[in-house]
């Protein structure tokens, strides 16, 4: 379509003045009309092929010289408007839009156009009404919204929205080699917390600040990298040479860490978990493998190297999502329950006392194994409220049981502590509080807590076992000999009970190196002062040979396996009498 550009005569084809018979009002002139609407406004003529500008305002005039105006791919708009009215004169519809763009003295212009169609002159010339509206102020504004939201305010990077259309970009428009794959490195700061904790938000910025920093060295030409969490960082990197590329570039990620970060004054030593996904072609979901790299850098956390993401991760991390959430609801809503495994003086054959388990029944997932939801609990932050919840409800069960027999019975319960419990909650009150509304005695409580409990924090850990024994409570250090006690801190702790964890138990029978840890903690406990819990009884033999090394008190499934409320009572009621082992 050939495009003339040029006003037309205007005494050829400008209306005259001349009088409307019927109202006496002279017709306005299409000068007039143009003048008056405000906007960059022209009239268009398309006969025979050819588009004419007919008529302008000023306003147009002085904004729109033909020679200036080109759209983004540099050919002139007037291209763009002839192909548009030639769409609109096919379609047969009345009126059409677009947006122009030229680059102005002070930067990129935006233009709203319209176009309208008007009554044909008498010689069958189409006529059209064309106007703009400068937008520029409006799409800068856009602009400048768009990068906020697609990018992170401290460091610059993009966030995790602005992340994953630097991806579809660098898909969509990267020459890539015949089975090139990319790969998604997450990385997440430990310790960041505590930074944050003890030198202030202000610090914690600073950090982070300095860590981008530090990883935009290790970037190599095409990769991005964003921020797209708190103190998680992640990398989209071109695998020329698959994984051995991702692991190159973790390596580097490592080293740009190994010199301490000044803050503050003090230098501050930073390390970090790094998890990998790699894509199986061109065409996989970005956001999917970075849901992957996600799934890797947390078994990372655990197990402080780099994890490159395999199957069924992703599946186990949308499992446990789905454990915390009906795990909330569960607790909201009464589905837990507790069980009781008695504890057998081994000397005696008396019950004297019973160990407090959760026990999850959900009507859809069936039963979940404690090993399974206790530390989801602790990820999630609900071991707060699932531990007040045994505590109350196992300090009930004691009142209940004495009701029911007339008189306070002579055991007592244990009860667990989780070390994220203890870190997070006012633990000796939660026990205060749970024995007065029992009315249970203290003595007849007692705290089951782990050795690295006590390892994390022994300041802590010593103030509180402090508090639980003003509440004449009892502590028992669960499962050791899997830890790495300082003797010298366990002769100091009020500690009274040391339980040997069911590992050594099991099969010290066959295992000679197993009986000699039993024999030894047992010598030291007696040294201490301690008494001694064996777990994992399961057979007479076992009870026997423990028996005989002298262990106080023993449970397992020789005695009796977990059981609900009421029959622990009828258990204990039936061998009140006791037995010998």
């Amino acid at each position: 379509m050939s495009v003339r550009s040029g006003l037309s005569d205007k005494s050829e084809n400008a209306p005259s003045r001349v009088k409307d018979a019927a109202r006496g009002e002279q017709i306005i002139d299409a000068d007039e009309w143009l003048t008056a609407i405000g906007q960059y406004a022209a009239i268009l003529t398309y006969a025979d092929g050819q588009l004419t500008i007919a008529r302008t305002n000023a306003a147009f005039a002085e904004t729109f010289p033909s020679s200036t105006l080109q759209s983004d791919d540099g050919e002139k708009a007037l291209g763009e408007w002839a192909a548009k009215i030639q769409h609109l004169i096919a379609s047969n519809r009345n009126r059409d839009s677009l947006e122009l763009h030229r680059q102005g003295p002070l930067g990129p212009e935006h233009f709203l156009c319209r176009i309208g169609r008007l009554p044909s002159r008498s010689d069958g010339t189409q006529q059209y009404l064309f106007t703009a509206v400068d937008c520029t102020r409006e799409r800068s504004v856009e602009k400048n919204l768009r990068r906020e939201l697609l990018s992170d305010g401290l460091t610059a990077l993009p966030n995790r929205a602005g992340f994953s259309e630097e991806i579809e970009d660098r898909l969509s428009h990267s020459i890539w080699p015949e089975k090139a794959q990319f790969g998604i490195i997450a990385i997440d700061l430990s310790r960041f917390s505590r930074v944050n904790e003890s030198l202030g938000p202000m610090a914690g910025d600073e950090l982070l600040i300095t860590v981008a920093k530090r990883f935009k060295s290790c970037l190599r030409q095409g990769d991005v990298l964003a921020r797209i969490g708190g103190n998680d960082f992640a990398i989209f990197a071109r695998l020329n040479n698959g994984l051995s590329d991702a692991l190159h570039i973790s390596q580097r990620i490592n080293e740009a860490l190994c010199a301490p970060i000044r803050l503050s004054g003090l230098h501050i030593r930073v390390d970090c978990a790094i998890g990998c996904a790699i894509s199986t072609s061109l065409e996989a979901d970005p956001d999917d493998v970075i849901r992957k790299a996600q799934a890797a850098v947390k078994i990372a956390k655990g197990s402080g190297k780099v994890e490159i993401y395999r199957n069924g991760v992703l599946k186990e991390a949308q499992r446990r999502f789905t454990l915390e959430s009906k795990l909330r609801d569960a607790l909201t809503q009464g589905g837990l329950t507790l069980a009781f495994q008695p504890l057998i003086h081994l000397q005696t054959g008396e019950i004297t006392g019973f160990e407090a388990l959760a026990r999850w029944h959900d009507p859809e997932l069936g039963h979940v194994s404690p090993v399974e939801f206790i530390p989801v609990a602790e990820e999630s932050g609900l071991i707060a409220p699932l531990g007040r919840w045994a505590t109350y409800e196992a300090t009930q069960a004691l009142s209940r049981w004495d009701a029911k027999f007339g008189e306070p019975l002579p055991v007592g319960v244990n009860v667990n502590l989780s070390p994220i419990h203890m870190a997070r909650d006012d633990v000796a009150s939660m026990f205060e509080e749970a024995l007065r509304y029992s009315g249970v005695a203290g003595n007849r409580l007692t705290a089951e807590i782990t050795e690295s409990a006590i390892i994390a924090d022994p300041d802590k850990a010593r103030k509180l076992l402090v508090a639980l024994k003003d509440l004449q409570m009892s502590v028992a250090m669960d499962d050791f000999g899997t830890g790495y006690s300082n003797l010298a801190s366990l002769h100091s702790l009020p500690i009274d009970i040391l339980k040997i964890d069911r590992s050594f138990v099991f099969s010290m029978l066959e295992d000679r190196d197993k009986a000699v840890i039993v024999r030894t903690i047992l010598s030291l406990a007696d040294s201490l002062g301690l008494h001694v819990t064996a777990e994992g009884i399961e057979t007479q033999e076992l009870a026997l040979e423990l028996q005989g090394l002298g262990c106080w008190q023993g449970q397992g499934y020789y005695f009796a396996r977990p059981m609900n409320e009421a029959d622990a009572f009828d258990y204990w009621r039936a061998r009140w009498n006791f037995e010998t082992v």
